[in-house]
């Protein structure tokens, strides 16, 4: 069971990995005039903020849901949480500066947790 989940993940990743280079590549067409390391840090903070934490968080429904429902469903929540998390910690007088760092890594962790402790 534990090795089915762990080749799963792996092939989840290999296509997080090609998405994040296809996102890499629109943007570069996208904004042509922007050097190649500003349009990397862009693709990377958006795939940090955005689909990483919504992809930690579906980690519960692996076996339920499909790799691109999981995805989407995760990019929807993600932003809610991240969203809302933000401004209860600026609320209780947390710099905004943590908040890029902080949060997605909360909600990485928080997904990763409960799906091992699910499997």
């Amino acid at each position: 069971m534990k090795k089915e989940i762990f080749n799963q993940l792996k092939r989840e990743l290999l296509i997080i990995a090609i998405m994040f280079v296809l996102v890499f590549i629109a943007f570069k067409i996208s904004f042509a005039s922007e050097s190649f390391f500003v349009v990397l840090q862009t693709v990377v903070a958006v795939f940090w903020l955005i689909f990483l934490p919504g992809y930690a968080l579906t980690f519960h429904w692996m076996g339920k849901l499909k790799f691109y429902e999981r995805f989407i469903i995760g990019i929807a929540v993600s932003t809610a949480i991240i969203g809302l998390l933000s401004y209860y910690f600026g609320l209780i007088g947390l710099n905004i500066k943590y908040h890029i760092v902080l949060l997605p890594l909360i909600l990485i962790i928080i997904g990763i947790t409960g799906g091992i402790r699910k499997s």
